[in-house]
């Protein structure tokens, strides 16, 4: 059975953030009695987060719901950097791709 890109990406980037499981699932609203046993679940990849539990960590690690299910490192630094452009440099980027494909 693969893996999920999930489970990797979310332990690096909360550690990267520098915080515990628990810190991360509080300060994504998670009871402060379950949070560390839950991201530990979603890391072990033993549950999956459903999205809107997704969208508040991401939120928490400054990250698009996206960069975590991208299936390889290049993929989610671009989708990464892309979230942090400005709407003007994102159309650039994205006329600049076009021409190169």
């Amino acid at each position: 059975m693969m893996e999920s890109p999930l489970c990797k990406r979310l332990r690096e980037a909360r550690l990267a953030a520098n915080f515990s499981q628990k810190k991360l699932g509080i300060a994504a609203g998670m009871d402060q009695f379950s949070a560390s046993a839950r991201m530990n679940h979603y890391e072990m990849g033993r549950h999956t987060p459903d999205y809107s539990t997704l969208k508040r960590i991401a939120n928490v690690l400054n990250l698009p719901v996206a960069y975590f299910y991208a299936d390889n490192d290049e993929l989610a630094i671009i989708i990464n950097l892309f979230d942090k452009l400005k709407k003007e440099e994102k159309d650039v980027v994205i006329e600049k791709l076009t021409h190169m494909v």
